[in-house]
């Protein structure tokens, strides 16, 4: 296994001299800046890479897809844009940006630098992942803030030991990405989405939230992660209570029925995803938990007076609006 491993990352390092990289300069910007496209084959969404080398020293840019950078040997720095600082990408970390989120990787060693690269399709990553990162609100808002700021330049950097899954599976994916054939997206799409999975808890970890919440805020919180299949019973299950204590404690506390507070959830995460997303309706249907995209019409006009065809019309129109007035200031 080793040497099959091996024999891929440097095929892959290799490979990566002849990736198109190149930058191009993005209409509307200050001189300068820059952007390189996706360099995957037209039919590829997900894409692996890897640099090798004992060198990068790239000048700042941007890229129009989501990437995944992981330190598999050695350690490299990450020139970030918005924060204006260089942070130091150590062996098993990774540094996930935004699609134009500005960077530059920085590195030199006496050994070579690896590194292991997933790239998605922007578009791609909205229609297929996004659901994955939508439990956690502040990972969520960090992989929709490209949809309503192009150049929100964030990125986000965790840390790995070296035993943990995420290192075997990005190995996995390199193995099968050096020896693609036809079916290979096919066998890349579930490994990336356990990596998100993966990627997910580790950054709830990092960013966990001390103070204690009480049992109707774990509740509630409970059916925000679940929204798309969640029932009472399997609420009084997760917290060994009867669901009928459950229905009373959630509406002694917050004064809506559990329907309501479920509503509620997935009437909020709808109207999210069709003001930043281009997912279409029947997509947003599915993620929320409605089986039937009549249903979720209904349910949408009852709880915002209008369709969601005429919500995203509005919207649409005030941003216009916005953006003119804003002209005229």
């Amino acid at each position: 296994m080793a040497s099959i491993l091996q024999l891929a990352i440097n095929k892959l390092g290799i490979e990566f001299e002849s990736l198109d990289l190149s930058f191009h300069q993005i209409p509307g910007r200050p001189k300068g800046d820059v952007t390189s496209y996706f360099p995957g084959l037209d039919q590829e969404d997900v894409m692996v890479c890897v640099f090798k080398g004992k060198k990068i020293h790239e000048p700042f840019h941007r890229q129009d897809f989501f990437f995944i950078n992981y330190a598999y040997k050695q350690s490299y720095d990450a020139l970030s844009a918005r924060f204006d600082n260089q942070i130091t990408i150590r062996e098993n970390e990774c540094y996930i940006s935004q699609p134009y989120g500005g960077y530059a990787l920085r590195g030199q060693s006496d050994t070579d630098i690896t590194i292991i690269g997933v790239l998605i399709r922007k578009e791609a990553f909205f229609r297929e992942y996004l659901h994955v990162l939508s439990s956690d609100a502040a990972l969520f808002r960090f992989f929709l803030e490209p949809q309503k700021d192009r150049f929100s330049d964030e990125f986000i950097h965790l840390s790995f030991d070296a035993h943990h899954p995420v290192r075997r599976l990005l190995e996995l994916m390199v193995i099968e990405y050096a020896n693609r054939t036809d079916d290979t997206q096919s066998i890349l799409k579930p490994m990336l989405l356990t990596l998100l999975l993966h990627i997910t808890r580790r950054y709830r970890m990092e960013n966990a939230v001390l103070t204690e919440m009480t049992l109707p805020e774990e509740i509630i919180q409970y059916v925000t992660d679940r929204m798309e299949k969640v029932s009472l019973a399997d609420i009084g299950k997760a917290f060994s209570y009867h669901p009928t204590y459950i229905s009373s404690l959630l509406h002694k506390e917050t004064g809506k029925t559990f329907s309501q507070i479920l509503l509620e959830k997935r009437m909020e995460r709808a109207a999210i995803l069709l003001r930043n997303t281009t997912l279409s309706i029947e997509e947003i249907t599915a993620l929320i938990g409605y089986s039937d995209h009549s249903n979720f019409y209904k349910a949408f006009k009852d709880y915002y007076g209008m369709t969601p065809r005429d919500y995203l019309a509005e919207q649409k129109w005030t941003k216009r609006k916005n953006i003119l007035y804003s002209l005229k200031g």
